[in-house]
């Protein structure tokens, strides 16, 4: 499930609802029907709920990737309200929730100068490492909290919304903002160290920014553009690029080539892909491609064995291998579902959709072999698996904790 963005203008993709102002060219009569689900299918695997929470009572935002996230036994997620919660990841129970708060600077609509208000919504999951607890809003702020007890330590104010997970690394916290540029914030203070600015984005773009990678001093993201850029972690400094889309098309729709999707990683090597574009692997150190083959989509990939799993923009789950991108596999039996991106449990790969299923595929074939209902709401953020559970929240702020039966 996707947004697109005209400047101040959404193009949300609701269910099977999509709502454009300012181009004609996409209708709701465009977009196909969900694939009905078969009424009498047989699981071949057991699935069991081993629980189940909420957190805020959310507006259920558009585009929203509330992706929890798991440190230490301790489940951190956010809601599109404004909440931070933690959570025992293997009973559920709740450790601690608040409301991030700033204070206010003027006499306004915050109320009295140097009043602490509630602030912001979220779109994105948390960043955990060490001590910290890293969250952005859709009105362009930073938060730092304790994690043990979700204390805030720090906000800062950034120019644009942030709309995707931030990452931790080290002594630096580093964000994306929708309107193009990377920003690296000091861990203990969030004090700006750096900015990188890849200059004009695109007047139209998905509703969606990729979440860093940072690995061996480089910082790695992709672009609305349809890039993959390298940037140095200590100063910002662009290393690297590489084109993943090239935008062709006749329309504003059919240009879009965001590289929306999270960045694999294994050794040296990089995996990512863009909407009406490419799956790339690039070497890493120096940017070059090692291989490339036709593959659009806006959600990020998975990576297993042998096997790179993504879902394209149809929502067709495939599989292909990973040294040179053949096809191994494609199942097209959840097509138009607005599916996440994949996950890999043991020997299955799970999806989540818009009508809050998830579903578990043979890693091997891409048979269906399970499937359960977490709400009757949309699931946008790709499921999170941690040892024998798949994690995932719904964009209300519904949480399910899911397992396979033992063989």
């Amino acid at each position: 499930m996707k947004a697109v963005v005209n400047k101040n203008v959404w193009l949300v993709a609701l269910g099977s609802l999509v709502l454009l102002a300012g181009c004609n060219s996409f209708k709701k009569k465009n977009l196909e029907p969900p694939t009905p689900l078969e009424k009498n299918f047989t699981p071949t695997v057991q699935v069991s709920k081993a629980w189940s929470a909420r957190i805020g009572d959310g507006a259920g935002i558009s585009g929203a990737q509330l992706r929890p996230t798991v440190v230490d036994g301790v489940l951190y997620a956010v809601s599109t309200d404004g909440k931070v919660a933690a959570f025992d990841a293997a009973s559920g129970k709740q450790l601690w929730e608040k409301t991030t708060k700033v204070k206010q600077g003027w006499l306004g609509f915050g109320g009295k100068k140097g009043k602490a208000v509630p602030q912001g919504s979220y779109a994105g999951g948390p960043a955990v490492a060490g001590n910290l607890l890293a969250v952005g809003t859709l009105d362009g702020y930073v938060y730092g909290l304790n994690p043990k007890d979700g204390t805030q330590l720090w906000s800062s104010e950034l120019n644009s919304e942030v709309i995707a997970s931030p990452a931790i690394v080290g002594d630096l916290v580093i964000v994306r903002t929708q309107d193009g540029r990377v920003y690296g914030l000091d861990a203990a203070s969030g004090q700006r160290r750096w900015v990188y600015d890849q200059g004009s984005v695109p007047l139209l773009s998905l509703r969606g920014n990729s979440t860093p990678l940072a690995a061996n001093g480089v910082v790695f993201l992709g672009s609305d553009d349809g890039k993959l850029v390298a940037l140095r972690q200590d100063n910002g400094d662009k290393l690297w690029e590489q084109r993943l889309a090239t935008g062709d098309g006749r329309t504003d729709i059919e240009r879009l080539d965001d590289a929306d999707g999270s960045i694999l990683l294994d050794g040296s090597t990089l995996y990512a892909a863009a909407y009406h574009g490419n799956l790339t692997a690039i070497d890493g150190p120096s940017g070059r491609p090692m291989w490339s083959r036709p593959f659009s989509t806006y959600s990020s990939l998975a990576l297993a064995g042998s096997a790179i799993y993504g879902v394209n923009d149809q929502g067709e789950v495939w599989a292909f291998d990973r040294n040179g991108g053949s096809d191994m596999w494609k199942n097209d039996k959840l097509k138009y579902r607005w599916l996440t991106g994949p996950a890999v449990q043991g020997n299955y790969v799970v999806v989540a959709d818009a009508e809050g299923y998830v579903h578990w595929l043979q890693s091997g074939d891409g048979a269906l072999a399970a499937r359960v209902r977490l709400s009757k709401k949309a699931i946008q953020a790709q499921p999170l698996v941690v040892g024998d559970t798949v994690y995932v929240e719904d964009v209300k702020g519904h949480i399910g904790a899911y397992r396979l039966a033992a063989h």
